[in-house]
């Protein structure tokens, strides 16, 4: 059987288009974005910083760096999830986001959970 890691963070996402913040025409497109963090190591970790890459349907590439998210620095111990949720407005009615999360573990160790990227899309956009 493997050795289960010690430093494992999974981040699953739910994304939404937010018609009533939206104004196609002034070209701005809402989602709200719902994040599951779930400790799957076997050492409490504690999440620091995010970075995200944002992209548009056009190409156009937004950086965000942040500590914690949602104003929370959650602290994870082995099993443990936080969930929350947030959103992003692009000028397009697709785009991406993907990125990752900065955690220190509680002996000290510094590691990165990649956020895989996801999909932003307004309804019947994408076939």
């Amino acid at each position: 059987m493997a050795e289960a890691k010690k430093y494992a963070i999974e981040v699953r996402v739910r994304t939404q288009y937010l018609a009533d913040q939206s104004d196609g025409e002034a070209g701005r497109h809402v989602f709200s974005y719902t994040i599951a963090i779930s400790n799957v190591g076997t050492v409490a970790a504690q999440l620091i910083s995010r970075h995200w890459i944002i992209t548009d349907g056009d190409g156009t590439v937004q950086e965000v760096r942040g500590l914690g998210v949602v104003g929370h620095q959650p602290l994870l111990q082995p099993g443990q999830s936080f969930e929350y949720t947030s959103g992003c407005a692009l000028a397009t009615p697709v785009g991406t986001m993907k990125g990752s999360y900065q955690l220190t573990a509680e002996d000290g160790v510094q590691f990165e959970a990649p956020i895989a990227e996801f999909v932003l899309s307004m309804p019947r956009t994408l076939h």
